[in-house]
């Protein structure tokens, strides 16, 4: 098989030509952008997903459209490697100098990776391309695929599925359908009787009750819960909001994102019992977050620490009463509330480490120990389990009914990647197992009071970072002017990095009381704009006592 790659360049020339001469770069999210510059971007992503699969010895690459939790005119692309993880670091580089070269470069930019990399491009290549629901993905579809095409790959399209759902249907055929099918069905099948086993036949239990509501941000998350709903007896009841059916935004005044930031539920909301359990995913379904409207009226968030908390108690309960010897290990970012690392470490005695922020990083770290839970406060995260502990857990399985219990969890559980449906199955079977409600679940520890600030600089790279995120060391003097003013607030704790897209620097501040939490925050961001090179107006002052 030869290749011309004339024909890729032709193909760009003609069909998906540069129109934007911004340099965008690849990040934990690959690339994202207003869908009417992306054309290029996508036909370029098809190219070297094809590459990659060659480079990985003809194993099944994926490339998911979607803008996640973003705006509905936005959209985007990530590629996802042969294990269902994030695309490898050193080709985050290759992907941003191909997107960003200029037509007449790009044959000669694909000549260079090839040469690079040594690869052999008369090889056989498979490339598996999902998109989310929005008007402009199927022509971003269409893109990719050329780009595979136009390398002589091969491409399987996937249409509409959530981010998970692709990352899993890459594991399952590179692993010869060893961790399930890599078809839509084999999803729902896998999930759904992992499920129904743990259930067990017990719907109900203690204080759970066998009913949610269900926000699916008018995403994909949405469409596929009501796949679910028609696939599972009634084992769950699930009432579907935003369903994104001929009405509502993706995203728009709902979603994970939209309920964890404005601490409010989605504007959609039907009026619905105190206490009654609530779940809100994104716009691709990878992030999930719980929420409840007590007997006060008062909106309760149950985010994706506290998921990180239950699961973590969860699983070290089955791992002791099967009396099996694992390393069990929690991993967070410095935004996690530090209400949440106390429980874990002080109640549960389960250890914790700290990462830079990021999925890559998380899921980097989790995967050094026998069990690894990862959650970010966004509500995106999962648990993976080592080949060691898949064997203990088996072996033991044979005589001890908590081990058997933790086999089905695994089946339950989407390690490739976070999938808010995944979670929220595994949410849900934790409380029926507990006999647990929303009341019992947020009682197990209070959230200390936080805000997050965003600070416009000059240049956000004047910033810089060490002991993951939570110490500034440049630029000089800033780190110890906010310990000083940390010092004078009770439990306080604040630390500041820079945005990874724009020139801004994000201030995370936690304290005693709301008053005191939003006090330090506009310290420690009047610092920031001191010391690091503000522009802008000055930061408004909170009304308090405290200043």
């Amino acid at each position: 098989m030869s290749i011309n790659l004339r024909t890729v360049y032709a193909f760009a020339r003609e069909m998906y030509p540069k129109t934007s001469k911004e340099t965008i770069q690849y990040g934990t999210a690959g690339f994202r952008g207003k869908a009417e510059f992306l054309d290029s971007v996508m036909f370029r992503m098809g190219v070297l997903a094809t590459l990659r699969s060659r480079y990985r010895g003809g194993s099944v690459i994926g490339v998911m459209i979607t803008a996640s939790h973003n705006p509905e005119p936005d959209n985007g692309v990530k590629l996802v490697d042969p294990k269902g993880e994030m695309l490898e670091a050193s080709w985050e580089a290759i992907a941003t100098d191909l997107v960003n070269v200029s037509d007449q470069e790009l044959e000669q930019q694909v000549a260079k990776i090839i040469k690079d990399n040594n690869i052999d491009v008369t090889t056989s290549s498979q490339v598996f391309v999902g998109m989310d629901n929005r008007y402009h993905s199927p022509r971003l579809l269409k893109a990719v695929a050329d780009g595979v095409i136009a390398l002589k790959g091969n491409v399987k399209e996937y249409g509409i599925v959530t981010t998970p759902m692709l990352h899993y249907f890459v594991v399952a055929a590179n692993t010869k359908e060893a961790y399930g099918k890599p078809t839509e069905e084999g999803y729902y099948e896998k999930l759904i009787k992992a499920f129904e086993l743990l259930r067990n036949g017990r719907l109900e239990n203690g204080n759970y009750r066998n009913s949610i509501i269900y926000d699916g941000a008018n995403g994909v998350g949405a469409r596929k819960m009501l796949q679910f709903i028609k696939r599972m007896k009634g084992s769950l009841n699930v009432t579907v909001i935003n369903q994104g059916i001929g009405v509502g935004k993706i995203n728009e005044d709902c979603g994970a994102d939209y309920v964890k930031v404005q601490q409010r539920p989605p504007k959609s909301m039907p009026e619905v019992e105190p206490f009654t359990r609530c779940v809100s995913v994104d716009g691709d379904a990878d992030r999930v977050v719980y929420f409840f409207t007590d007997d006060k009226g008062e909106f309760q968030l149950l985010d994706g620490d506290r998921i990180a908390t239950l699961v973590a108690g969860y699983l070290m309960e089955l791992v002791t009463q099967s009396e099996i010897n694992l390393r069990l290990g929690l991993v967070q970012t410095a935004y996690a509330n530090g209400a949440s690392t106390d429980y874990i470490v002080d109640k549960l005695k389960f250890p914790v480490s700290c990462v830079p922020t990021g999925v890559k990083h998380l899921h980097h770290k989790a995967l050094e120990y026998d069990i690894g839970v990862y959650f970010e406060a966004n509500g995106h995260g999962t648990i993976v389990f080592s080949d060691n502990a898949k064997a203990t857990i088996a072996q033991a399985a044979e005589t001890k009914e908590s081990a058997k219990t933790l086999l089905l969890l695994i089946d339950l559980i989407n390690e490739t990647v976070g999938d808010a449906i995944s979670d929220m199955l595994l949410v849900e079977t934790i409380l029926n197992h507990k006999g647990w409600d929303v009341q019992d679940w947020i009682s197990s520890y209070n959230d200390l009071p936080n805000r997050q600030l965003k600070v416009k600089v000059q240049d956000r790279n004047v910033i810089e970072t060490t002991d993951a995120e939570r110490v500034c060391v440049k630029p000089e003097g800033l780190q110890s002017e906010i310990t000083k003013v940390v010092a004078n607030y009770k439990r306080g704790r604040s630390f500041v990095r820079p945005s990874g897209t724009e020139d801004v620097v994000r201030v995370y501040a936690e304290a005693a009381t709301k008053e005191d939490t939003d006090d330090l925050a506009y310290e420690v961001g009047l610092l920031v704009q001191k010391l690091a090179g503000g522009v802008g107006p000055e930061l408004t002052k909170p009304n308090s006592a405290h200043l």
